[in-house]
């Protein structure tokens, strides 16, 4: 496609912009996964007790869920750069302290999940920022390949980031948090390096604009069927919460063997976003969108029923990739049809759902696999994300005839 003289230094300048944005992503990505792992060992080797390793997700997931609406809002009331800048500050303040209380020997459970919570309340507040941000910073023609490559720093950091971590705790938690404090300052210098774009015009905080982004989602079916649907794949697939169980009983491999597994879906995720960063599905979205929540299932189900662990590799590694065309996809569209004075609310929303799906999901095939055992838990929710994807094709019709990523 081309494009007007005068514009070509207004799409240069936004592809410098992204550039600064991604690298942000991947350092920040990289610290808080190794801030995870260094957390979850500090905690179990306090306390010895599982319960309190659950206490750590807990202290994450609260702020994120009551925090969604509101931060939605500050997200498209202010700068959305402003927001992310201040968020990574005092994440980083947060782990400097956690940094300096492991170095000194001061640091307790209590002030540990204390500090867990600071740091899950900006989080709050930073993702719907960093969602909404992106289409700012690219033109419209290339936001499908902005978010693959967007989410390749995701998963380059969740394969790489926890390794690295459990390396680097060998030193002790307070080296892994030094590494992250640094990784995350990197990130901030970084986001202060992306120009400010945005164009406020601020409305004063209500009920009614603290739920737009609901309204807003119910009143347009293309968005609400394609959140939705991820929602329930999401849902009803999350075998992979059941590792464990199928690493040691159904496949008979050990510890190196269950890492595989974990790095199995991230891999296939990453090796798919570099593909999509490339090539822009430009037609038959919708129908793409339906087959690949279909291909997760249909992976999921291989999953289920594989004894071989190569066989359990492929298939989580094609779940992962599955997973990808669709987040991108979902993505895309959210944002694409969404004004952007718009966005950081809708971003929120969408921030519930996905943050549900992952949490519940993993309750659901706990519950499965106590009644039906792992695999008859990981099968049902593969055949029920397949039924999903039927009942989904026949509801939301608009969904399904989606041609291309953008309605012009």
């Amino acid at each position: 496609m081309s494009h007007p003289t005068s514009s070509k230094p207004a799409s240069l300048w936004k592809h410098h912009a992204f550039l600064w944005f991604w690298c942000s992503r991947l350092a920040s990505g990289f610290g808080f996964q190794m801030l995870s792992v260094a957390l979850g060992w500090q905690v179990y080797a306090m306390t010895g007790r599982a319960f309190d390793l659950g206490l750590i997700g807990l202290a994450q997931f609260i702020p994120s869920l009551l925090l969604a609406l509101p931060a939605g809002h500050v997200a498209d009331q202010f700068r959305r750069r402003q927001i992310i800048v201040l968020s990574r500050f005092f994440e980083l303040v947060a782990i400097v302290l956690l940094a300096i209380g492991s170095w000194l020997k001061i640091l307790d459970e209590t002030m540990l999940l204390g500090l867990v919570v600071w740091i899950g309340v900006f989080r709050a507040f930073e993702f719907p920022a960093m969602q909404s941000i992106v289409p700012s910073l690219v033109p419209e023609s290339i936001l499908p390949r902005a978010m693959a490559m967007n989410s390749s720093a995701g998963q380059m950091a969740t394969i790489i980031g926890p390794a690295l971590g459990g390396f680097l705790y060998i030193g002790g938690a307070d080296l892994v948090y030094a590494v992250s404090s640094a990784l995350y300052l990197v990130a901030l210098l970084c986001m202060i390096g992306v120009p400010l774009s945005q164009v406020i015009a601020r409305t004063p905080a209500t009920l009614k604009t603290l739920f737009a982004g609901i309204h807003f989602i119910r009143a347009r079916p293309v968005i609400l069927g394609v959140i939705s649907l991820d929602l329930f794949a999401v849902l009803l697939g999350g075998a992979t919460a059941l590792l464990p169980i199928f690493a040691r009983d159904i496949l008979h491999t050990g510890p190196w063997g269950l890492g595989l597994l974990r790095a199995a879906p991230a891999v296939g995720a990453l090796l798919m976003s570099f593909w999509l960063a490339h090539r822009i599905i430009q037609r038959r979205v919708g129908l793409i969108m339906f087959a690949s929540v279909a291909g997760f299932g249909i992976a999921t189900i291989v999953f289920a029923l594989s004894h071989w662990l190569w066989l359990s590799l492929l298939s989580l590694a094609l779940l992962g990739a599955f997973d990808m065309i669709s987040m991108v996809i979902r993505g895309a569209l959210v944002q694409l049809d969404t004004p952007d004075e718009m966005r950081g609310r809708v971003s929120a929303v969408n921030s519930i759902f996905i943050n549900t799906s992952n949490q519940l999901g993993e309750f659901e095939s706990g519950v499965l696999a106590s009644a039906f055992g792992a695999v008859g838990a990981a099968a049902i929710g593969g055949v029920g994300t397949l039924l999903v994807v039927a009942v989904w094709m026949r509801l939301f019709p608009q969904l399904r005839a989606r041609e291309r990523l953008t309605q012009s």
